[in-house]
């Protein structure tokens, strides 16, 4: 199936050195999908860095570009809300702002969106930490016992999704690590078709990843969050 519109959302948190060639990348991966309309947006979550400068140095280059700025930062649930709020399109899809996908891969995610209203990555390699790994195995593991979430990887930060889904599923109540668990659990509910798409997944060439450890306030914050969320949705 072919569509003829897409809104991208990049969410980004202190990304100076990877925004420009991300930014790239998804240009490269839309003129390939040749499209009739079609936008970027880049939510800067409050970035303490140049971020934001170097996107505005790019709107030039790239007149389809935008920039949404958070006054203060809202984790990357909050980036998610406001990337799904500001897209304007039927189809929406996001990733990460790190440049460890390759957006040419969305043609992967187009075919399937005559029988998907979600169409879900899954990193076949994931170029990540141990750590990382083993923390964001836990999540999925929880989310599968407790609420039935059964995709290969729930926080692959690349997706294309009807934006008529998000309404759908509105509101969604929490925050960081749990914010998708939530939007493709109601999903689920709702009925939803949803389609998995292995993407590779490339070692960050610049700066570290922002997740938390099993010992900060966010990841206790998210692991209260995923109890109450069960309990309202059991």
């Amino acid at each position: 199936m072919e569509i003829n519109s897409l809104s991208v959302f990049l969410p980004a948190f202190n990304e100076e050195e990877n925004i420009a060639s991300t930014i790239s990348n998804v240009q490269q991966g839309l003129d390939l999908c040749k499209l009739k309309n079609y936008e970027i947006i880049v939510v800067n979550d409050a970035s303490t860095d140049q971020t934001a400068k170097v996107v505005e140095s790019l709107q030039a280059k790239y007149p389809k570009l935008r920039l949404v700025t958070h006054p203060t930062n809202l984790g990357y649930g909050g980036a998610l809300k406001t990337g799904f709020q500001e897209s304007k399109y039927e189809w929406v899809a996001f990733t990460d702002s790190d440049g460890q996908f390759d957006f040419k891969e969305i043609t992967k995610f187009i075919e399937k969106t005559d029988s998907a209203d979600l169409i879900v990555g899954y990193r076949i390699a994931r170029a990540d930490p141990f750590r990382r790994k083993v923390l964001t195995y836990g999540w999925k593991t929880i989310a599968l016992l407790l609420l039935g979430l059964s995709v290969k990887d729930y926080s692959c930060g690349f997706k294309l999704i009807k934006k008529s889904v998000y309404n759908a599923v509105l509101p969604l109540e929490t925050e960081e690590k749990v914010t998708q668990i939530e939007f493709l659990v109601k999903a689920k509910k709702r009925g939803f078709q949803f389609a998995e798409v292995g993407v590779n997944h490339y070692p960050r060439r610049f700066g570290s990843p922002t997740g938390g450890s099993i010992f900060s306030k966010v990841f206790f914050k998210s692991f209260v969050d995923l109890f109450i969320l069960w309990w309202k949705l059991r």
